[in-house]
C-alpha cells in the first residue's frame, strides 16, 4: 500500500536523500574527469554533500590512474552567469580604455 505513494507524488525521504548522494559523488567523478581540484568542486556546487563530492572525485582519480586516462579539460566556462560578466567586465573596460585613448589624442 505504500508503494502506491510514489504514483499520487508524495516525496520519499529515504529517496530523496540517496539520490542527492548518488548526484553528489556523479558530480565529484565529473570535476576530476575535467582535471578540478576538489576545491574548485566544492566552490562550484556549495549545495551538494561534501563527503559525496569527495568520495566521487576520489573514485574517479583511483580509476583514471589505474587506467592511465587522462582528463578532459572543460570546453565551456565553469559557470555560464560568471562567464557572461567576465564578458561585460572586458567590454566595459575596452570602452572605458577607448574613451580615454580619445580623450588623450583630443588634448
Amino acid at each position: 500500500m505504500l508503494s502506491a505513494c510514489e504514483r499520487l507524488g508524495i516525496a520519499d525521504p529515504a529517496k530523496e536523500a540517496e539520490q542527492k548522494e548518488a548526484d553528489a559523488r556523479a558530480t565529484g567523478s565529473a570535476c576530476r574527469h575535467a582535471g578540478r581540484a576538489i576545491e574548485d568542486c566544492y566552490a562550484l556546487n556549495p549545495d551538494a554533500s561534501r563527503a559525496a563530492i569527495y568520495a566521487g572525485w576520489k573514485e574517479m582519480n583511483d580509476y583514471m590512474r589505474d587506467n592511465k586516462i587522462e582528463v578532459v579539460k572543460p570546453e565551456l566556462p565553469a559557470h555560464p552567469a560568471a562567464a557572461s560578466a567576465e564578458s561585460e567586465d572586458a567590454a566595459s573596460e575596452s570602452a572605458s580604455a577607448s574613451a580615454s585613448a580619445s580623450a588623450k589624442s583630443k588634448k
